[in-house]
């Protein structure tokens, strides 16, 4: 049987260690670099024997071939281009980048340096992700015609990112996954309540080439917490309950002719199992077998930052919504056009 391929991970703070936590009982942690000496005890602690560096860059010279990035984002496209020009596979916490242009050149570079790029979009391996792709292709649900998302809590605020950069990233990509497309007009609007410039609360609206829309609400200054995607249709209804894990179909709708038709509801999916050991063991499975990722490789990565860069420059313009001048934009950058 094959060795599973060794990882390193750069940075262990508050999600770090779990990363480190998770390879390390897949049996694929070959190191961890943090420049937190403080931290090196508890890491010491929770994966013994395992290489513990300060300086990122004796990580990226150990024999390993690939690497795991969950430093603060502005430091992400310096790390994953420095560990590209190393050698190695790379795996980089979402988003990819603060900046569309870094994002495009991290998949450039790893194109020309024959390497994987990969980014952790978390939401994407729910187990209910899958079974929600599939139903809305079947057709059973009819045309969509919105998404609708919440990610809500008392949450860390940040002082770099927004919420939509903090936690919107995740639903940003579940929607890209879902439509199977970009945007072609993106709105936001946000609110600033605790730093001058840094939205605590927002609301994302996007317009996709078929008609479609979807709408996402975060904000980390929330009393409850709320995890939740409902997808509309013209047949029916869909949601998701992150929380619960459960995938209800509700057979209701209002018929052209304007008539509620409402044939009740079942719940159609209920999951488990652990996203984050199933992203990590998607990551060695494509170091190990030199393949590309269909579902977060570095382009799709880049093309959620494209869409959330957009929806910052329409955040900055003012109030507005999906069709309107103000707070709107078309979105041919998010698209890549």
């Amino acid at each position: 049987m094959q060795e599973r391929p060794q990882v390193g991970v750069i940075g262990a703070g508050r999600w770090g260690q779990n990363l480190v936590r998770t390879f390390h009982a897949l049996q694929a942690l070959g190191g961890v670099a943090e420049a937190n000496p403080a931290l090196h005890e508890r890491i010491a602690a929770d994966v013994p024997g395992v290489p513990l560096y300060l300086d990122y860059r004796e990580l990226l010279g150990a024999p390993i071939p690939a690497v795991v990035i969950a430093t603060p984002v502005p430091s992400h496209y310096e790390l994953a281009r420095a560990a590209l020009l190393a050698g190695k596979d790379v795996f980089v916490e979402k988003p990819l980048a603060l900046k569309s242009a870094e994002a495009e050149a991290l998949v450039a570079l790893a194109e020309a340096q024959g390497r994987l790029l990969l980014v952790g979009h978390l939401l994407l391996f729910q187990p209910a992700m899958p079974f929600i792709k599939a139903y809305l292709e079947s057709g059973q649900l009819g045309r969509v015609v919105s998404l609708h998302q919440e990610r809500l809590n008392l949450g860390t605020a940040r002082s770099v990112e927004n919420a939509l950069w903090s936690l919107g990233v995740h639903d940003v990509a579940v929607q890209l996954y879902l439509l199977g497309a970009a945007p072609d007009q993106i709105a936001a609007t946000g609110q600033a309540v605790l730093q001058v410039g840094i939205e605590d609360d927002l609301h994302l609206h996007l317009r996709f080439p078929n008609g479609a829309q979807a709408h996402l609400h975060a904000a980390w200054l929330w009393p409850e917490k709320r995890r939740r995607l409902v997808v509309i249709g013209t047949e029916g209804m869909l949601s998701f309950d992150e929380g619960e894990q459960s995938v209800t179909l509700h057979r209701k709708r209002i018929t052209p002719a304007l008539r509620h038709h409402d044939a009740g509801s079942e719940v159609l999916f209920r999951g488990g199992g652990a996203p984050l050991t199933s992203e990590a063991e998607h990551f060695i499975a494509a170091v190990q077998s030199q393949t590309r990722s269909a579902l977060i490789d570095g382009a799709h990565g880049a093309q959620v930052v494209r869409v959330l860069e957009a929806a910052t420059r329409a955040l900055k313009g003012g109030q507005g919504h999906a069709g309107s001048a103000p707070g709107s934009e078309r979105a041919d950058r998010a698209s890549g056009r």
